[in-house]
Order: C-alpha cells, then sequence, then structure tokens
C-alpha cells in the first residue's frame, strides 16, 4: 500500500522505488543520516513546487539547515545531473528510443527577478519587457531536459546560447539542434564551425494568421511552462544563477519520476465551458 502523502508534492512509493537506488550511499556525507533520506528529497521538492522559503518549511519536514546541506551537495557533485541523465535514459527506452539523443531542441524564457537577484546578474529583455534573468534550456525530441543554462535576460538568444550549446556538446551525442528565429544569425555559423552541431531555424510559414503549433519547437515550449508551473520558479528567487539551475533540474527531475511512474506523460485537464446559444 502506498504511504499516506503528507503534500502532493511528495514522493509516492513508485517514485521512491526509482530514485533510491540513484542517491548516493548514506556515507557520502562522513557521517551517518539522522533524518530519512525521502523526507529530505519530499522537503526539496516542496520547496521547488510550493515556492516557500528554505526557512518557512512546514515543522514536519526535516531541519532546513539539513535540507538545504543535502541539496547543495546533492547539485554541487552532480548528482542531481546524473540522477535527471538515468531517468531520461530510462524515459526514452520505455519510448522505444535510443538512451542517448542525438537531437535536441534549445528555447530560452525570460523571467522577473525578485529583489534577491544580486544587481550585476540580472538584467533587462527589452523584447519581453523583463527585468531579470533568462533560461536557456535544451530538451531532447521528447521534452527532457538535457541542459539548462541561467544568465541575465540581457543576454540575446544567439549569444546566451552558446553557453548551453558547449554543455549540450560536452555531455551528449546532440548534434542537431531544432531552435526558433530569435537564434538565427551568427550562431548557427559558430555552432557548425565549432561544436559541428547543427542548428536548424524553424520559421513559422509566410500565411501563419495566429496561433499554430509548430513542429519541434511546441515540445520545448511545453517543458517550459512545466516549469514554470512550479511556484519557485515562475519568477527568479536566487542570489546565484547556479542555484537557479539546480532548481529548474529539481523541477524536471519531480516531473521524469511521476512520468515514470504514471508510464506517460502528463495531460491536461480539458475546461469545460459553458457558452449559451446564440
Amino acid at each position: 500500500m502506498d504511504r499516506v502523502r503528507r503534500y502532493p508534492s511528495d514522493l509516492t512509493d513508485a517514485e521512491w522505488e526509482i530514485i533510491q537506488p540513484m542517491l548516493p550511499s548514506p556515507q557520502w556525507m562522513g557521517r551517518p543520516e539522522k533524518h530519512p533520506r525521502r523526507a529530505v528529497i519530499d522537503a526539496i521538492l516542496y520547496v521547488v513546487r510550493t515556492g516557500c522559503a528554505w526557512r518557512y518549511l512546514p515543522v514536519d519536514f526535516p531541519p532546513r539547515q539539513t535540507v538545504y546541506a543535502h541539496f547543495t551537495r546533492l547539485n554541487d557533485r552532480g548528482v542531481t545531473e546524473r540522477i535527471l541523465t538515468e531517468l531520461r535514459e530510462q524515459i526514452r527506452v520505455t519510448h522505444g528510443r535510443e538512451p542517448e539523443p542525438t537531437a535536441g531542441i534549445i528555447d530560452s524564457q525570460s523571467v522577473i527577478g525578485a529583489d534577491t537577484v544580486p544587481r550585476d546578474f540580472r538584467g533587462y529583455d527589452a523584447g519581453k519587457k523583463t527585468n531579470g534573468r533568462k533560461r536557456f534550456i535544451v530538451t531532447d525530441t521528447l521534452g527532457l531536459l538535457v541542459t539548462v543554462w541561467v544568465l541575465a535576460a540581457s543576454w540575446q538568444d544567439r549569444d546566451g546560447a552558446k553557453g548551453a550549446l558547449l554543455a549540450t556538446y560536452a555531455t551528449t551525442p546532440i548534434r542537431h539542434v531544432f531552435a526558433d528565429t530569435g537564434f538565427a544569425g551568427r550562431l548557427v555559423d559558430w555552432a557548425r564551425d565549432l561544436l559541428r552541431t547543427t542548428v536548424e531555424i524553424v520559421r513559422k510559414p509566410a500565411d501563419q494568421r495566429g496561433f499554430v503549433v509548430h513542429p519541434r519547437r511546441w515540445v520545448v515550449e511545453r517543458t517550459l511552462a512545466w516549469i514554470t508551473a512550479h511556484r519557485r520558479l515562475a519568477r527568479d528567487y536566487e542570489t546565484h544563477r547556479a542555484t537557479s539551475e539546480a532548481m529548474i533540474r529539481w523541477a524536471a527531475l519531480g516531473g521524469m519520476l511521476r512520468r515514470l511512474a504514471r508510464g506517460e506523460p502528463a495531460t491536461r485537464q480539458q475546461r469545460l465551458t459553458f457558452n449559451t446559444p446564440d
């Protein structure tokens, strides 16, 4: 029987069975762990999902100093990225794909920066009229997170994307990336010459009117929507951009766990409309 979940963000038994073998041994911090590891992971996911500050963690979780210490060590030692990779591989295999992707999709998202974001690490995106930070993500063709790169919102897409593409090149066999017109221009030549990566610009049809779902691009846009459904990520609260990137990875990690345990992607409940006939 599934353990009683205190909060909707808590791991189910099926999700815990998936992630537990991926965590380091209990001695990884150099001393016996005082609090259950599952409770610590639940607390991290609670912060990401609800957007509360660490100091406002409910008292039925382990102490916030303990939770934050685990959060920091898991991120600094690359454990979070390794778990993401393993989860992504498992999901791809269940969909009949190769474990490692060879094609990806890149996009950016500008979000408002809270007053906790230092002035030196934030900027103004004139196009989106947003003062804060810009997130660059690369996903595979299923929309699973591969790389995240956070910069000031003032960075142009074609310039800020270089860090995300470099990280993708260094850690995956992805050599073909789909992008929208904001990434067109010198970035295409730079990726081809330096990274031997093809950046294919997906342009909208000349006769398009109104909103149209574009092949390839909608996948990454859906992932960005899933990310910002987490209140901690609706805007950027983090002092350090590395912490901001870690929060995005944890949001993706939680989504991948649910997808694996459920066996299929999440579907939004259809909205009911009550239009009276003319």
